[in-house]
């Protein structure tokens, strides 16, 4: 159960990374209200699945998850470069992302 609610988390980490791109500069207000709450939310459940979890492997899984899924979103609405260099090293996170699930 701990670890379904991280990446809820780790989903909510990434609606708040993105939410902020939408904010101009948190000058809009319901973009800006949104990804609050999307900080809101995403810290919250990182902190009811760190009663299960070590606090490494929950931090470094919950980053994890909002920075590969930024980079993915980020290629895919704002066009940022998908360049085989930044696309390994993502993979490189996931990977960790799936050691530290598998050895927990």
């Amino acid at each position: 159960m701990a670890w379904g609610i991280l990446v809820v988390a780790g989903l909510f980490e990434i609606g708040w990374a993105i939410g902020l791109k939408y904010t101009d500069g948190l000058t809009r207000p319901w973009p800006t209200v949104w990804t609050a709450l999307s900080m809101l939310i995403s810290v919250v459940l990182l902190g009811i699945a760190m009663k299960d979890l070590p606090v490494g492997t929950a931090y470094a899984v919950w980053t994890g998850i909002g920075a590969v899924g930024t980079v993915v979103l980020g290629i895919l609405l704002f066009g940022d470069p998908a360049t085989a260099g930044r696309l390994s090293c993502i993979g490189l996170i996931l990977a960790g992302i799936v050691g530290l699930r598998l050895v927990s």
